[in-house]
């Protein structure tokens, strides 16, 4: 679904595209019942009559809604096939790498909320697998917000293994691209991705304390870690 500039959906009225990826498009919208803007990811069409799909688009609103952390980007609920989402302002990480390594100074408060935020989904048994300085937004007041857990899974109470095991179980992820319904496809960024992440093996919390010191070494040094 392709939404213009001033429509509507619900409450939402839309007011800009801000980008679009794997699980569909963003956009700025207004919130009219409440007056305050928000973010709409909203499935691509091709997901919309799937009901599995569909079904990994719900898993990935209850992975969200759990949460409740001041570094994780907020749910406000679900309209249509859409996740309605906080609006962060400010630039993602990447945009201040570009700039050059990060003093110690500025580079650690920002690190630390990282880490508050992965310490909090996996308190609750959930691993990002994708975390990257793209997924990581800083706000003007320096708070930090880690986005898009769309690969996240929530790993079984007790488990310290996501269950992702082989190519068959990829279709359990909670979101897929719209290549990702191939067996063998692997989830994440080249970049950030830790050994077992590469070779499509079980992955757990680690995989994000390896894409942790990925994202920590180039926000320091001002370039990436690993290339490819």
């Amino acid at each position: 679904m392709t939404l213009a500039a001033g429509s509507s959906l619900g409450p939402y009225r839309v007011t800009d595209k801000l980008g679009e990826g794997g699980m569909g498009q963003v956009y700025r919208a207004r919130d009219t019942k409440l007056n305050r803007d928000v973010a709409l990811k909203v499935l691509p069409e091709s997901f919309a009559d799937d009901p599995d799909r569909l079904a990994r688009f719900t898993r990935e609103a209850q992975v969200l809604a759990s949460l409740n952390h001041p570094n994780v980007a907020a749910i406000y609920g679900i309209e249509a096939n859409a996740l309605v989402m906080e609006l962060v302002e400010g630039p993602d990480l990447s945009a201040l790498i570009a700039r050059g390594p990060m003093p110690l100074s500025d580079a650690l408060p920002i690190a630390r909320q990282i880490a508050d935020a992965l310490e909090a989904a996996h308190e609750q048994a959930i691993v990002h697998r994708d975390l990257k300085p793209g997924n990581i937004k800083v706000r003007p007041d320096g708070t930090v917000k880690v986005l898009d857990f769309g690969l996240a899974k929530a790993l079984s109470p007790g488990s310290e293994e996501s269950g992702l095991r082989g190519p068959g179980d990829l279709a359990n992820s909670p979101t897929l691209t719209a290549r990702a319904t191939q067996l063998g496809m692997i989830l994440g960024t080249a970049a950030y991705m830790s050994p077992e992440q590469a070779r499509g093996r079980a992955v757990d919390r680690r995989a994000d304390i390896w894409a942790y010191g990925a994202v920590l070494y180039e926000m320091l040094a001002g370039k990436r870690a690993f290339e490819g």
